[in-house]
């Protein structure tokens, strides 16, 4: 049975730092693509960042120089260094797998940037 379990999602003032973590258990298959993705109320689930087993690495223009994806192929695991917060970046971010097969997601962690 696959699961992601995503940690790392807090309350944090403006321009605080989270990191979010998501580990991938029973796949099967190589990992391909791990990322993060994010999703506000009435709006579509838009990437974040993603990494591909090369270390090649694709970020939304709104978190470049702001937030680092990286991954450790070892443990299956991706993560997500946020720096700069602002309140748009408060909503529920997803952690996604995609094994050249499948796509998996995580059930979400809550990112609040309040003061």
């Amino acid at each position: 049975q696959v699961q992601l379990v995503e940690s790392g999602g807090d309350l944090v003032q403006p321009g605080g730092s989270l990191r979010l973590s998501c580990e991938a258990s029973g796949i099967v298959f190589s990992i391909a693509v791990m990322g993060w993705y994010r999703q506000a109320p009435g709006k579509q689930r838009e990437l974040v960042a993603d990494m591909l087993r090369s270390g090649t690495t694709n970020y939304a223009d709104s978190v470049k120089a702001r937030f680092t994806i990286s991954r450790d192929n070892a443990k299956n695991t991706v993560y997500l260094q946020m720096n700069s917060l602002n309140p748009g970046d408060t909503t529920i971010y997803y952690c996604n797998v995609y094994d050249s097969r499948h796509t998996f997601w995580g059930k979400g962690t809550q990112v609040n940037v309040s003061s």
